[in-house]
This record gives structure tokens, sequence and C-alpha cells, in this order.
């Protein structure tokens, strides 16, 4: 059984989207994903992300999606939420891949803006509301324009914060604005899901973070939360700009190829990468070395 959740936190506050391990030949290492889980909640983190974008979820098939959860459900859900990446721009894939995360066990179910389809708001909302409706597990938004191609408006989020089962928003919209307006509109729990924003994003209404760099430095944000929280405002500044030289190192090129990287620098479970996504250069390897260091991380 998952962790109490409260309707301000319905899935703790500091979430990590978590890689998938693979073999060196390509496979799914189940025992290597169980491991990082193990090893992230033992970090700090109240939760993970599977199957996400981070998870290469474009890259893996339905069956193994469904093996990761019951995995990482089976090491370390009963003392951190699993949440299950779910959505796809195909509306009936997207509710079997949310049924079959339920019976593997998830705790919830994230649910990306569908995209390369580009639909108008209304069929954002019917879509978000089939994957409610298809089973009993909470669900939290993810709305990213820069990879779907179209936003969430703040009209649709409040029509779908109406849904009982709709609970949480993750924001990489890049828009403090707009969250700011949504959070005050909406009863949705708001996490940040762009991690150079998370200061910012708390600022304005956000509960959590669901982060990229919490593979490397869970405790940090721990830290500047917990700052935010208890009121201290300088403390807070102080790590996230500690923090500045993390999150522009692993977002240099995209998040998976830095994030398996920095795994494997820390002889942490992480594996190869499933094209098209490519491993980092020498020399980005060294730049990545560079930017972690600069930002306190022990390699």
């Amino acid at each position: 059984m998952a962790p109490t959740s409260t309707p301000q936190t319905p899935f703790g506050r500091v979430l990590t989207a978590m890689v998938t391990p693979f073999t060196p030949d390509g496979a799914l290492d189940l025992d290597g994903a169980q491991r990082l889980a193990a090893h992230l909640v033992d970090a700090g983190n109240d939760g993970l992300v599977v199957n996400g974008t981070t998870g290469e979820s474009p890259t893996t098939s339905d069956a193994e999606k469904a093996q990761l959860v019951r995995a990482v459900v089976d090491a370390v859900g009963d003392r951190a939420f699993v949440v299950a990446g779910a959505g796809t721009n195909d509306t009936r894939h997207s509710l079997e891949l949310a049924r079959a995360a339920q019976d593997a066990g998830a705790h919830g179910l994230l649910a990306v803006t569908p995209y390369y389809s580009k639909p108008p708001q209304e069929g954002l909302l019917r879509h978000f509301t089939a994957i409610a409706d298809a089973t009993d597990l909470p669900v939290m938004l993810y709305d990213i324009p820069g990879r779907s191609g179209v936003p969430i408006n703040t009209e649709t989020i409040v029509r779908l914060a109406e849904h009982p089962r709709i609970v949480a928003n993750k924001d990489a919209k890049g828009d403090l604005g707009r969250a700011s307006w949504a959070i005050a509109r909406s009863s949705l729990a708001w996490y940040s899901g762009d991690d150079m924003l998370n200061l910012p994003l708390l600022s304005v209404g956000a509960v959590g973070f669901v982060s990229v760099v919490g593979h490397v430095v869970t405790p940090e944000l721990r830290a500047l939360l917990d700052a935010h929280l208890n009121g201290d405002v300088t403390k807070a500044t102080e790590i996230h700009q500690k923090l500045l030289p993390v999150f522009t190192g692993m977002f240099r090129t995209q998040g998976v190829i830095t994030t398996k990287a920095a795994l494997g620098l820390q002889g942490l479970p992480a594996g190869p990468l499933r094209l098209p996504l490519v491993e980092l250069s020498p020399e980005e390897t060294e730049q990545l070395t560079r930017d972690l260091a600069a930002g306190g991380v022990q390699l």
C-alpha cells in the first residue's frame, strides 16, 4: 500500500520521473529498475513516475510497461507512490495502458497531452476524461506543449479539475502567468515538471516536483522544498542557485540521454538507450561531469 495521500499532495511532494534501465543488449532490466527505484526512494523521493518520457515510453512495449510497473511497485510500493505513464496520442491505446497499469498495481496515472495530432481543446477534454473514467486511479495531467504541440488551456484545466479522479497537473508549460491563473481557478495539486522553474512554481502555488534531476540531487530538492515551506526564502534561493549548473547540464541535450550518463557515472543502473536516442559523446560526457561537479554532485 502506498503512503497516505492528501488532496493537497495526492502523490507526495518530491517525485522523480525515472529512467527505464536496460541490459547491455537493450532488454528491459527489471532488477536494475528495482535497485534504482529503491535508491531513489532512499534518497528522499515520495514517489516515482515510470513509463514517462524519461522512461523512454515511446520505445517500450505495452508488455514491458506493465512489467516495469509491477517490478517497481514490488520494490518500493509500500513506501512510495508509483505513478504510471499511460498517455499517448491514441485515446483507445491510452485506456488500455491505464487499465494495464492499474492491474499491475500502480497508485496513479500520468496522462500527457496527446502529441503530434494537435487536437482542439474539446478533444483534450474528452481524451483526459476518458482516461480518468477508465480506472479507479487518480490522474495527473501532463501539460508539455513543447513536446505535444498543444497546451492545455486554463479553461480546459478548470473543467477537467471537476472530475473526481483528475487531481493533479505536471506543469512543463514554462508560463508562470498561465500557471498562476490555473492554480488559482482549479483545485488541482500543481507539480513542477520543469526543474529550472521548481522554485518559481512553488512561489505561485505548486506543491512539489516531478523531476528529472531528482536522479542525482533529490536531497537538495527536498531541502529547497522544505526551506520554501518553512518560509526561508533566502535558503530556498541559495539552494536553487547552487543547483543551476545541474539544471543546465542535465538538459544540454535530451534529458534521458544525460540522466542515463549521470547514473552511469555514479555506478547506478541505467544501461543503454533505445534509438533514436543515442549516448553522449566523450566531449559531452566531460561537460556533464563539469556541470554536475559545479552543482555539488558527487561522482
